[in-house]
């Protein structure tokens, strides 16, 4: 342990004297290290905090929810739409016989999405409103969090009554500087009371928000439009109990709902069972792509780097041949110089590292404090630029390292 950490002292002091005797030449050289750990790093953090955020808004639909819709999710590759296009959609009947039929769900909702339409409270009003018509059990199947109201109760939903649940964005745009609940707004040409108001979510990577929607009960929609219609993209949402495994309860119901729809065992189901795994693999997928990406990219200036330090260090033994050539003659063994040589372009390779490792960590602080743009510049990446820079190091010094173990002493010390 004392001899590592003697050696490591001396490549240390020996890296120091190579930067500051030839501080062009060595900048040079660790410029491809920086770079590529700079565009390594870079990327990996970028993919996490992407991801991350991705993620969090795949979760808001729910690890043990499953959306039967006439669409699946995705349509990569060979996406046969035209087949898609002669599926039936969800229909409120449906949901009623799957509410029947299954048991191991915590809750299963009908619904209608009603798009772009104008609000109006006195002389404010917003357009491009969406408006969603739930029944009952959506807040079973969704979260809702209220800064202030509540949900339907059974019998306003049942009854149909003129009441209504708005996002953080319409409130502030038609109550500012107000109490939206109690209040009546101007939808569709009907009168409808505000019951409750949506925290703010703010836009996620997805575009899912309640923000700018409209939660009615879907017997008041009635009123409003024809809820059978195709047009309004019916879908019905289950979520199923947290003991139960998402695939068994995807099992489950494509077994109920080809009952439901009275489909043969050689027939292909005509609806779509949509989770969010499904998003999730499909996001995992892009990501590796990136990845491979960012490592190709780095890795052509890393290898660049790795060349110049290589350099900086044939040119090291070179001038330091007569000191290898007496160390040797003192009773240094092999090992020593080699390990000497590994630790000092391994030092090289690091100080190349860690520059690239601090501007990646400005970059993160100015995104943060400038654009309010937090980029995740997490462990597992910080010691991941420290290992490569490692890496890169052994492999560029190993055979200078090498070459400087062998020398004959004697030759070593006439040598000029």
């Amino acid at each position: 342990m004392v001899l590592f950490l003697k050696l490591f002292k001396e490549s240390l002091n020996f890296a120091y004297d190579a930067l500051r005797q030839n501080k062009t030449r060595t900048f040079l050289s660790l410029l491809g290290i920086t770079i590529g750990i700079i565009t390594i790093i870079s990327v990996f953090a970028m993919v996490d905090t992407f991801r991350g955020k991705l993620q969090e808004s795949v979760d808001k639909l729910g690890t043990k929810t499953i959306f039967i819709q006439k669409w699946p999710w995705g349509g990569f590759g060979e996406y046969p739409w035209w087949k898609y296009m002669q599926r039936p959609e969800a229909k409120l009947e449906e949901a009623g016989l799957l509410q029947e039929r299954l048991n191991d769900i915590d809750g299963i909702s009908f619904e209608l999405n009603i798009a772009n339409k104008t609000l109006k409270y006195q002389s404010n009003s917003i357009d491009g409103a969406n408006i969603i018509a739930v029944s009952h059990d959506a807040d079973k199947t969704w979260t809702f969090d209220f800064s202030e109201g509540r949900y339907f109760t059974e019998t306003e939903s049942k009854s149909g009554n003129a009441l209504a649940i708005i996002g953080a964005e319409i409130a502030n745009g038609l109550f500012p500087n107000q109490e939206p609940v109690g209040k009546s707004i101007k939808l569709m040409g009907r009168n409808v009371q505000i019951i409750g108001v949506l925290k703010k979510e703010g836009e996620d990577m997805l575009g899912m928000s309640f923000d700018n929607h409209v939660v009615l009960p879907l017997n008041f929609a009635r009123n409003l439009i024809d809820i059978r219609s195709d047009r309004y993209s019916p879908q019905i949402t289950i979520r199923g109990k947290e003991n139960l495994n998402i695939n068994q309860l995807e099992d489950e119901l494509r077994g109920t709902m080809r009952s439901i729809r009275k489909l043969r065992p050689s027939q292909e189901d005509d609806f779509a069972l949509n989770k969010s795994t499904i998003l999730s693999e499909q996001l995992d997928q892009m990501f590796i792509i990136i990845n491979i990406a960012g490592w190709i990219i780095g890795g052509f200036s890393i290898l660049v780097g790795g060349f110049g330090i290589a350099n900086i260090m044939f040119v090291s033994v070179k001038e330091r041949t007569n000191i290898i050539g007496i160390q040797k003659s003192l009773g240094a063994r092999n090992y020593f110089i080699l390990l000497q040589f590994l630790f000092e372009s391994i030092a090289l390779s690091l100080i190349g590292g860690v520059l690239g490792l601090l501007f990646v960590f400005a970059i993160t602080q100015i995104s943060a404090v400038f654009f309010d743009f937090k980029i995740i510049l997490n462990a597992a990446n910080i010691i991941r630029g420290i290992s490569i820079s490692v890496i890169i190091g052994v492999i560029s010094g190993f055979w200078p390292a090498y070459t400087a173990s062998k020398l004959n002493p004697v030759e070593a010390i006439r040598a000029k």
